[in-house]
């Protein structure tokens, strides 16, 4: 215990040397914050990506698409279809799927319809569960929408509410939640009624989807589906679903890429505005660390000084910056979409973690130039200043 008392007052008399200096040390506790705001936002994104793309053992969903096509308005394939791929060995169960976006290319405001037949939602997606209004209610009516409960929440809908989008007017039979994302943004709606809405007609879908007996069976599968329809007027494209996501936002994962270099940039800003501060910091007190040598403090007291306060900066700053973005992020319920893909950009707690353990660890790599400077000066130099 005696061995922590030491370290733990020297700490605190960092802290007092910060609050000393209440302009720059707010300055460039402000300076950080904004930098690691950036970071946390832009690694919440990456770590969604991932989680929409990264393929598990458990994955066993294959999206039959029409070839080299990736908006749904342009994937038109047959229902006659389902019945043949059904057929296929390793196929468990077929769904018809309609999908309809109110916007193809690169948008921050996406409104997706998904329509499947009304009796097979639970086995299209059993893991929804609604919080509001019922499936049954939902079942009852052909113009009814199941809708996720962050596009609710951007639309402000409430269980009885009618809206439209890309031309299709729904009423809201209830709201829906997924552990999946994507499924809290979009809205499920009757095959039938979307295909007419939407001016297909009864007898073209978007897209199969397609459960395999065995997930070791995919890419088999998939072979075998694309082979079967390879002469057909409207031939086959099948991936796993995460890999089909991968493959249809092409461009937003490009973007995203892009983003990673702007979480580079704000890491070496932290470091950049704690270095600084801390240099400043150490020339103005050259002669008061003189005087602590003098009175009987080791030098490497002295660095351990300087070391806490670049630390201290460090982390005050990512506290403010990673705890707004956190609140920013569920607050604010950003979303993607490209190509009819939808990524959902929420508050990832790793991604807080991982901000402050980077700026704490910048702000202590920035103080060590000058923490190993001021162990190291000469006492007498330090007394001329």
């Amino acid at each position: 215990m005696i061995s922590l008392i030491r370290p733990l007052r020297l700490a605190g008399l960092a802290f007092r040397q910060l609050v000393r200096h209440r302009l720059r040390s707010g300055l460039t506790v402000a300076g950080v914050a904004a930098a690691l705001f950036l970071f946390v936002v832009v690694a919440s994104l990456q770590r969604a990506l991932d989680r929409a793309t990264r393929r598990t053992a458990d994955d066993a969903t294959l999206v039959v698409y029409r070839q080299n096509r990736f908006c749904p308005a342009t994937s038109r394939l047959p229902v006659r279809y389902l019945d043949e791929i059904r057929a296929i060995p390793g196929v468990r169960e077929v769904i018809p799927v309609q999908i309809v976006v109110n916007n193809c290319g690169a948008s921050l405001d996406i409104v997706t319809f998904r329509g499947v037949p009304p009796d097979q939602l639970t086995r299209y997606a059993p893991e929804i569960a609604v919080v509001e209004g019922s499936i049954e209610a939902w079942q009852r009516m052909d113009d009814g929408a199941l809708v996720g409960e962050l596009l609710a929440g951007r639309r402000r809908l409430r269980a009885g509410d009618a809206f439209d989008a890309a031309g299709v007017r729904v009423r809201v039979a209830g709201i829906l939640r997924s552990p999946h994302p994507q499924d809290n943004q979009i809205a499920y709606v009757h095959l039938p009624f979307l295909q007419q809405a939407s001016r297909r007609g009864l007898g073209e879908v978007t897209q199969f989807n397609v459960r395999v007996a065995d997930s070791a069976l995919l890419d088999t599968v998939a072979r075998a589906i694309d082979e079967r329809f390879r002469s057909e007027a409207e031939p086959t494209q099948t991936h796993p679903e995460k890999a089909f996501f991968s493959e249809a936002a092409r461009e937003l994962m490009a973007w995203i890429g892009l983003a990673g270099w702007l979480s580079l940039a704000a890491a070496a800003a932290v470091f950049g505005l704690v270095a600084n501060a801390i240099v400043l910091s150490t020339r103005a007190r050259t002669l008061e660390y003189a005087v602590l040598e003098t009175l009987g403090y080791p030098a490497g007291a002295l660095g351990y000084l300087v070391a806490v306060e670049g630390a201290l900066l460090g982390t005050l700053g990512g506290l403010f910056g990673a705890g707004t973005a956190a609140a920013y992020l569920s607050w604010r319920r950003l979303l993607f979409g490209n190509d009819g893909q939808t990524l959902a950009l929420t508050a990832d707690p790793a991604a807080v973690l991982q901000g402050l353990a980077v700026a704490a660890a910048l702000g202590l790599l920035a103080a060590a130039w000058p923490a190993w400077r001021s162990a190291h000066r000469p006492v007498v130099e330090g007394l001329k200043s």
